[in-house]
This record gives C-alpha cells, structure tokens and sequence, in this order.
C-alpha cells in the first residue's frame, strides 16, 4: 500500500484488509495491490499495480455491501441514467460516478427519507470517481460476489501500463452536493485538463429562446420550411431569438462499394460523408432575380423575424460517416476509413444503431494533425455566412478511432481543443453545444466549451421516453452540471407531455428551445417559460435531485416522486414530478407502454420542503431566520413554512408542480417580506434580480429590480402603505388571509424596480 505525508490528516486508510473511511469500513477484502494516495484535502485517489502491462486492466479494489449507492453509468455510448442499489453486485458496468449514504456506526438503521429526519446529522456521503489516470480512463464495475471493481482502458494496443496511481478519486463529506461540488474542484486543480462551469464564459443565446429544426423536419429541413417556422412564431408572438440548423442542410454522399447493404435510409445517413463545407441545393434558390445562398439566407432571417444567433448542426468529423476522402473540397485533410472498435463497456448495454453501421463501412477518419485545418476552415466559411455558433454532435465516437493514435483520451482531448479553439477564434466566443459526449474522456477533457447536451434525445413518439427524461437529466447533472450547463434538448410546444417538459426545463438551469412542425405550436406554454422580449427566467445551477431522492427510483420503484431543486438570485425553486409508469429503464425505442388507465389513475402523494431546496441560505443571507414563502404554480397557493416545515403534494400519472421558496426577510423587527416573481411564470423567482431596503422619513423602502411583466406576487405580513414601479405609484392588492401581495407590471420587459413603502 502506498500513501502521501498527507495520511495523518486523511479519513482514508487500508487497515487490517479493509478501505476505511474514518473509523467506517467501506470496502473489505482489498486487494493487495490496490494503492491508496491521500491528499492534503482529505481527499484520496485509490490506484492498482498489475504483474504485466497492457492496454486493459480489470482490478479487483474490495468488496462493497451494505451502504445504499445512486449510480450513473453509461447505458449507451453517448448517455448516462442512474441506477440504484446496496451492493456492489448492481453496479453497472461503465459506472462514471457511485454516491453511496453511510451512517456513523452507533446511527440508527437508514430509513427512505432524510429530509426532515432527526438523525439526519448521523448521515454522511461517500464519493467514488473514476477519472482519468494518463492517456487511460477508468470506470467501475461490480461483479456477482459484489467486489467492486475498476477498469482501466487506453482504447490503444500501443498504449499500455501496470500502474495506476491515481485511478478512482474518493472522498466523504455530510452534503452530498458539496462533497460533489468540492471533488470536482479538486480534480480541476489537480488534474488540469478541465474547467468547472463557473471559469468559463457562457454564449450568450443560452438567456433567449430558441427553436430547432430536427423534429420540426428531420433531414428535409430547407430554407423554405425554417421561414415557415419563423413565420408561425412571429404570429403567435414568440419570435425565437436563436435558430438551430439541423442535419439535413449540408452536401452528402454516400461514397462507399456496400449500398445494398443499406438500403434502410437512417443507416444509409450514417455512413453517408461530407464532401464540402457549401450548404446544399435546399438552402439555394432565386429571391428578386438573384441566387440566394446560405449567407443571403441567415441575413434575411436575422432581418425578418428577429433572430439573434444562428448555429449549424456538424458531427466531430463533419458528418455522421466522416468527411469524403474522394471529394476535392475534403482531400486536405487526409481522411482515410477506419473502423470503430468498441469497448467490452460499450458492448455491455444498449449498442446504438448509429455504431453497427460505421463498424460496418467504417468511418472517414480526418487525419488528426489535420483537425484544426478543417475546423478552422469550416467554421470560417459558417462566420462568413453569418452563422454565430455550433451545434456538434456524435463526439464519443472518438473513444472508438484511438488505435494507433495514442487512444482515447489523447484523440478526444486533441478534437476537442481544436474544436474549442476554432469556435472562439471563429465566432468570438464559446458558441458550442456540444452533444453525444456523456463519456469522462469528454468531461475530464472539457476546459473552454460551456454547454453539452446531458440526455438521450426528447423523442416526441416514444411515450415511454418522456418521464425518463425528465429523470435522467436531473440524475446525470450531479456530475455533468459542475463542468458544463446542461442542454436538456428540444420539445415540442404542443405535445401531450408539454407542460411537464416545460416545468422541467424552467427549473433546469439550461437553455430553453423547441422543435415545433410550423403551425403547431402550444403558446400558453411558451409563454409560461419565454418573456415577450424573447429572454428566459433562466436559473442559476444545473437543476438537480433532492437529498431524499438520490437513493430512490422516481421511475420504478412505485412509490417516489422526483423531486429537482435549483436557485435564482433571491429565491429557491423547487419542481416535483410523478414519473412512475412511464417506463423503465434504460429507455429503449419501440418499448411497450402500459401507463395507467382512467379507472386507475397512477397517484402518488409526497412531501416537500424548504429544506429540499440546497444552499437556500446563499440567498437568503445572514439575517435569515429560516421562515419561507412557499408558492404554488399550479394551485397559486402561497404558504408561509419554517424551514424544516414539511407540506404534501399528491400527483397523479405526469402530474407536476412547481414551488417558489422564497425565503422571508424581517424588517425593523415587525415587517416580513419574501418576493415571488412573475406569478404566471413555471420559475416566478426567476424574475427578481435585486433586493434592498433602506429607511428614511418616509418610512421603511423595500425596492426590488424585476425583469418581465404580468402579474408580479409577494408574501408581507402587512400590507404596504404603498406600491411604485419606475416611480410611478401603481395600484395593489393584498389578501391578509395568506399575505399575498400582488400588481400588474406592465408590458414592457425592461429591468424595473418596484418599490413597497411601509
């Protein structure tokens, strides 16, 4: 065993076999040559040494029981879902995070709910990161006799070693989302090949609305159809600010000797490869006796209806098979066809069809000594169009090409510092969403880009995709929020699911976009997520689960509902969501569906709090006495609740309900005030900016900063003397029964400041 100075004021230890942490045994039965590294910040990386080098490793680390665990593993190449458990013997091959609940040893048994629990100081949480170790990523794995295991892979025969050092990171802490917080700062600084969310810039269309072409269209998408879409939002008065261009507007060719073999058309768009960087005949026409081409086309919209920022769709390499090597626009780059070998990870869950087809006719490598050329060459040609950032995706298809290239961790590192390079040199700023890239080869590597998608894609005909959605996202963002703003992809306006997307996303802390068909569009909920100005109530983290859901299966287990918290400026945001019967995990397409019928409604009740909502004291601040203004969107209901006060909610299937927590301020030791924001508004905190008081002759001046109109609530314990917006003395109304406190602000989205003097 080998430990650092640092041991003496480490939790960790190897001690008579066994993995401790504190006076705790986590793991048992260690293997011999299992290492442990302490560091300085009672943090601990827990390495392995082999008798023989090799590209992969499997290590036996200990034997794991006893302590229930969430996991987030990799079910298909590009996503994570989390799974459950109390044993090693359920941990899913490629684990990328395992978040296990422990108790101090003289703890009571653990019960199902920590929120509110008297023991709950006896709880503390352990972390177990599988990171990158080198030119190797590692992930976890149990096996049947539940020893937890990690394995450590280069993806290159030529890249071999038998001696890890700093393979898993580990370390304990009582707050869950601090002690992932705080692991991941370290690995920052330690590892240096990745940023947190919070040192890097964010582009700018993440505040605006967006609309995206892929389930409006599909590959047929043309310049005709977008303005349709325009043309229908516009209408309806919700211009989008930003446009998604996605696959179908660039120059295929399928170039292979193999077409018989393809003749479904989905498989013959995977193979198919770029053959230039123009924009294809659909987006090519005649307006006013001259050719319009892509540029003409981004600026007549951007001039039309009002879009600020338009992005174009590309994979890693240009298209799903990679750019032609035949074609005279692509030969600088040195493509060669090469064959993705997939991992025993990757061929241990859900194998995508995507994958079988490339494996079959390969894919068109770009040489990787030529990826900054053709990044900064396409993305020169996109700028001058008038195009403002990228959409990439198919990025983990890297992991698959890194033989003889040094493997995957190099090859990803090497495409994804061109990439990030040539969007900021090329759009001035870091205008990237990136997508299929769940892998930690991606996030470990991920040091300018800010945005990624995070979920298997919203597909509106898979009614058992829906409520999976919505779960995965918020369970995957425990690890992915703290490096990147989670992309929750698009929706659909007017499906049956809408306002439960909805609801979703306006606590997601992500951007908000759809992909409605022209025409077809649910106003009422865009318009409950999007400010007339075109910006968004935006909050400020990735949305994440509550303490008492991270153990429980919010789609399975019968019983539980999801609960996702989040903060705004001044106020706590918390959504709750029956998701039970809406399928199981993992998702997989054409699944059978059996939700609940009419006679037997699927309905489930639950209990929140203030307390669900993490961190409520950042915004609160140090006066805070720990009581809370809690608002219902759905019932427009508003509670006042100390913070450890419990209140239920009874769901039925694809129910939901948000909840505004905002917490109460004292004023001169008599007045009680907590703001609500835009009442008509899915996040209705998400409106308020600023808070001061101050006290003159006048009497007592509460001044709050809002953003957007509509009918603006609060909670005081008294009414006020009077009410201005702007300066301008405004009507108000005042139930004394609840203490809400409500005026219309007018229809002007401008920053104003409505002040309550008392």
């Amino acid at each position: 065993m080998a430990t650092s100075a640092a041991a003496a004021c480490s939790p960790w230890q190897i001690r008579d076999g066994c993995l401790m942490v504190g006076d705790e045994v986590l793991l048992s039965r260690v293997a011999p040559n299992i290492t442990l590294t302490t560091l300085k910040d009672g943090a601990a990386f827990v390495g392995a040494t082999s008798r023989s080098s090799s590209s992969r490793h499997v290590f036996n680390i200990g034997v794991l029981r006893g302590y229930r665990f969430l996991s987030l593993f990799r079910f298909k190449l590009w996503w994570m879902i989390p799974t459950f458990g109390d044993a090693a013997s359920k941990v899913p091959v490629d684990t990328q995070m395992l978040l296990l609940e422990a108790r101090e040893a003289s703890a009571p048994a653990s019960g199902t709910n920590v929120t509110g629990d008297e023991d709950a100081d006896e709880i503390f949480y352990v972390l177990i990161l599988p990171v990158l170790d080198g030119p190797f990523r590692t992930s976890l794995q149990g096996t049947d006799v539940d020893t937890l295991q990690f394995c450590a892979e280069s993806g290159d025969p030529n890249v071999q070693t038998s001696k890890f050092s700093e393979a898993v990171f580990i370390n304990t802490d009582t707050n869950p989302f601090d002690l992932i917080k705080k692991s991941i700062r370290i690995l920052e600084k330690h590892k240096g090949t990745f940023s947190c969310i919070e040192h890097k810039k964010l582009p700018a269309q993440i505040d605006l609305f967006g609309w995206s072409t892929w389930d409006a269209f599909y590959n047929a998408v043309d310049r005709i159809g977008i303005e349709e879409g325009l043309k229908s939002l516009l209408k309806g008065g919700f211009p989008p600010k930003w446009l998604i261009i996605d696959d179908g507007w660039q120059n295929i060719l399928h170039d292979t000797m193999d077409n018989h073999k393809l003749a479904d058309v989905e498989g013959l768009k995977y193979v198919s490869r770029q053959v230039n960087f123009d924009a294809n005949p659909k987006f090519k026409g005649s307006g006013q006796g001259k050719p319009i081409e892509l540029q003409e086309f981004c600026k007549s919209i951007k001039e039309k209806y009002g879009v600020k920022y338009v992005y174009a769709w590309h994979t890693v390499l240009g298209y799903w098979g990679g750019v032609s090597p035949t074609s005279e626009g692509m030969k600088k780059y040195m493509a060669k066809i090469i064959y993705p070998v997939q991992s025993p990870g990757n061929l241990s869950h859900v194998v995508c069809g995507t994958i079988l087809c490339v494996e079959d006719e390969g894919v068109a490598f770009i040489e990787p000594s030529r990826i900054r050329d053709f990044y900064e060459d396409f993305h020169r040609y996109l700028a001058s169009c008038g195009v403002n950032g990228v959409k990439v995706d198919d990025q983990n298809l890297l992991e698959l090409l890194g033989s003889g290239y040094g493997g995957r961790v190099a090859l990803t590192r090497e495409f994804l510092r061109a990439l990030e390079e040539s969007v900021v040199n090329n759009f001035k700023d870091i205008s990237l969403i990136s997508s299929m890239c769940m892998s930690t080869d991606y996030l470990y590597s991920a040091k300018k880009v800010a945005v990624a998608r995070v979920s298997e894609d919203f597909m509106p005909t898979e009614p058992t995709f829906q409520t999976m959605h919505i779960a995965g996202v918020a369970y995957t963002c425990l690890l992915a929020g703290e490096i990147i703003v989670p992309d929750w992809d698009m929706f659909h306006s007017n499906h049956y699911t809408a306002k439960f997307h909805a609801a979703a996303r306006a606590i997601g802390g992500c951007a908000v976009y759809f992909s409605d068909k022209p025409g077809e569009h649910g106003f009422d909920v865009i318009k409950r997520l999007v400010l007339p100005d075109g910006s968004i109530l935006r909050a400020r983290y990735a949305g994440r689960p509550t303490r008492d859901c991270l153990f429980s299966d919010p789609i399975t287990d019968g019983k539980s509902l999801m609960k996702i918290w989040n903060l705004n400026k001044i106020t706590g945001v918390l959504g709750v969501f029956n998701c039970q019967r809406g399928g199981i995990w993992p998702p997989i397409r054409g699944a059978p569906y059996n939700p609940p019928s009419e006679s037997e409604p699927f309905i489930i009740s639950g209990i929140v709090s203030p307390r669900d909502v993490e961190f409520l004291g950042e915004v609160a601040g140090e006066d805070w006495l720990g009581d809370c203004a809690v608002y219902s969107y759905t019932s427009g209901e508003l509670s006042r609740m100390p913070k450890k006060g419990r209140l239920e909610v009874t769901l039925g299937f694809l129910g939901f309900e948000v909840f505004t927590v905002s917490p109460i301020r004292v004023f001169d030791e008599k007045y009680q005030f907590a703001p609500l924001g835009l009442l008509d508004m899915y996040n209705s905190g998400g409106a308020v900016e600023v808070m001061n008081s101050s006290l003159d002759s006048s009497g007592r001046k509460i001044e709050i900063q809002v953003r957007g109109c509509g009918r603006f609530g609060a909670y005081s314990n008294s009414k006020p003397r009077s009410c201005s917006i702007s300066g301008k003395e405004e009507d108000l109304g005042y139930d004394a029964e609840n203490g809400m406190l409500t005026i219309t602000l007018p229809q002007e989205c401008t920053l104003r400041t409505v002040a309550f003097v008392y």
